[in-house]
């Protein structure tokens, strides 16, 4: 049988190394980019976009759309954990591979100076082939980090949150601020940067370019979730669209200019009973903006 091409430049990509993590199935061959709608990145779904629907019904809504990475939502009914068997953990890839998607990422998951519930989280992570956990990390979590990340060669990708319900910004709410945390630590420590909550932070003074931060992060993105957000009505939207502000073609160019090899994870946080319809347009946004690069 001829694989899907998907899985096919997947495949392909198997011995390319990105950021020191293994395979990179966001790597192409230079004619294969000429056709690739998405430009050679790396474009799933953060399944929290379909937080009301349990995991397989996820991963179909995700395969539907076309899409064929996933970054896992710990939160989602039948999703695994920590404790799970490597029977349960078996299972889920099995799922995956039925549904013609790949795991690439976990989160977001706190980190704490708790080694072991930290080790837990990487151990969980390699069973699954992961690249990156999405975080929310502690301050004081860093020094183990940094030895579970050297040990595993899986990538911390700090997340930044928006205004809290408490009016205030999240502690990791932009980029130099996680730059700030991470410069004197290992490489493998970074970002996933959040472009709608980025966008967020707007609401309480802090005018935060997701392209520019991108370029702040340099080699430290790991990943990005990609959301658009109408700071007016206080709702996600679909990028550039009814009262969106993401430049998606400026955005791309930082991911490409700093050469970027992680996942991009769409992110809709509107519409929850069913968002698909939304996540299809933010997909065909992408695909024009991808035309528009070169």
């Amino acid at each position: 049988m001829i694989p899907h091409p998907s899985r096919r430049r997947f495949l392909q990509a198997a011995g390319a190394v990105a950021f020191g993590l293994g395979a990179a199935p966001s790597v192409l061959r230079a004619e294969e980019k000429k056709d690739d709608p998405y430009g050679g990145f790396t474009l799933g779904c953060q399944s929290y976009t379909f937080r009301k629907f349990n995991v397989e019904q996820a991963l179909k809504h995700i395969k539907d759309l076309g899409l064929h990475y996933v970054e896992f939502y710990p939160g989602q009914k039948g999703q695994l954990n920590v404790d799970s068997s490597p029977e349960q953990i078996r299972a889920m890839l099995k799922l995956c591979k039925e549904y013609d998607i790949t795991p690439v990422c976990w989160g977001v998951s706190g980190f704490s100076k708790n080694h072991d519930a930290n080790k837990k989280l990487f151990d969980l992570g390699k069973a699954l082939g992961l690249k990156s956990l999405s975080a929310d990390p502690d301050p004081d979590s860093f020094d183990s980090l940094d030895k579970l990340c050297d040990e595993y060669k899986i990538a911390i990708a700090i997340h930044p949150h928006g205004p809290q319900p408490d009016k205030k910004l999240h502690r990791w709410y932009s980029a130099e601020k996680i730059m700030e945390a991470v410069k004197d630590h290992n490489e493998l420590i970074g970002s996933c940067l959040d472009t709608g909550h980025l966008i967020r932070a707007a609401q309480l003074g802090e005018v935060l370019d997701p392209a520019k931060q991108v370029l702040v992060m340099g080699k430290r993105n790991f990943g990005l979730h990609l959301k658009d957000h109408d700071n007016k009505r206080g709702t996600d939207v679909v990028f550039g669209k009814d009262g969106g502000v993401l430049d998606m073609v400026a955005l791309l160019k930082a991911l490409r200019e700093v050469k970027f090899k992680g996942h991009l994870s769409i992110e809709y946080e509107a519409k929850a009973d069913e968002p698909s319809e939304d996540v299809a347009a933010c997909v065909e946004v992408f695909k024009e903006s991808v035309k528009k690069l070169s």
